[in-house]
């Protein structure tokens, strides 16, 4: 599988990440090493995690795997911080204190010193910026954090962290975003992708299948056994089968069946050949789902077909 640096940094990723948001709840222990053993030997290197991601199981069941499934110098394991469950909602809190706490705890769940990048979840409004950056610069220094990087901030938020990171040599440089982007969700377009490129920032997509819609299996219906399906997940894909978005679906599924594809195929190639997106973050519930979906790197989107999904799937 093809590496790619996160933006000007020396962090070598994989094009394609695992995503392991079902590990420990939807996905079991044997259900997730079988995931990951297909995805390393494809050739893949990036883990994707987060203390959120059933509350902390994904994160236990990836540190059981390290020096039994891979070496811990062999694997790029991200995981996040700044999102907590408190009765029941989700809060955000980018404090200094509760990041460095959560950084702590996620490395005792992970039984490692340290993790590859660690990322801030999502910006948070009633902390000020400089507090939580600050956090990001005892987790570099300290080594607990090789890299440092952002998740689900805007273009202006994006830009500002950033910038002020680029102010003081001695400040943790920010080396990745991390936003969804898919044929049914390409906002990212209007400011996230020119302020990487123009910052020399890495871009990991998370969703590239919109949640497993670009699939085509919500084409006729709802299958029981769907993300759309388990109370957990259904307002997530519920957004994305809408009319626009169904018309979006067909038009993959009828190149995918032009070129002798899968419709996923199609849809994954397209985010992952984005000459700004540094690695595309895909998930599935079992191997088998996963190594349909690796499928797609033997595959070359011809330029004509790139050019027609570009046009049929333009926001105005």
């Amino acid at each position: 599988m093809e590496m790619r640096r996160a933006g000007k940094s020396g962090l070598s990723l994989s094009r394609l990440g695992l995503g392991t948001m079902t590990w420990g709840r939807d996905t079991d222990t044997h259900e997730a090493a079988d995931q990951c053993r297909a995805y390393l030997d494809a050739g893949g290197n990036f883990l994707d995690t987060s203390p959120i991601y059933g509350d902390g199981d994904s994160e236990r069941v990836i540190g059981g795997m390290i020096g039994t499934l891979f070496n811990r110098d062999e694997v790029v394991i991200a995981t996040k911080a700044g999102i907590q469950l408190v009765d029941g909602q989700r809060v955000v809190n980018n404090t200094r204190q509760s990041l460095i706490s959560e950084l702590d705890k996620s490395l005792a769940r992970l039984g490692t010193d340290y993790v590859d990048l660690w990322q801030l979840h999502r910006w948070d409004e009633q902390t000020p910026l400089e507090d939580t950056l600050s956090a990001l610069d005892y987790a570099y220094s300290s080594g607990k954090a090789r890299y440092v990087g952002i998740s689900n901030f805007s273009g202006w938020q994006s830009a500002r962290a950033i910038t002020l990171q680029e102010l003081h040599s001695m400040k943790a440089p920010l080396i990745s975003m991390q936003n969804e982007y898919s044929l049914l969700n390409r906002e990212v377009e209007n400011e996230i992708l020119p302020c990487a490129d123009q910052l020399g920032v890495g871009f990991l997509a998370w969703a590239p299948l919109a949640r497993g819609v670009l699939t085509g299996k919500y084409r006729k219906g709802i299958p029981s056994d769907s993300r759309a399906a388990a109370p957990h997940f259904v307002k997530h894909v519920e957004p994305y089968l809408d009319e626009q978005s169904s018309r979006i679906v067909e038009a993959v599924s009828v190149a995918a069946e032009g070129l002798g594809f899968a419709p996923l195929e199609v849809a994954l190639a397209w985010v992952r050949d984005n000459p700004l997106v540094t690695s595309s973050i895909i998930g599935a519930r079992t191997g088998a789902q996963l190594r349909g979906i690796l499928k797609s790197e033997e595959i070359v989107l011809p330029a004509t077909i790139r050019e027609v999904l570009d046009e049929v799937s333009a926001v105005f």
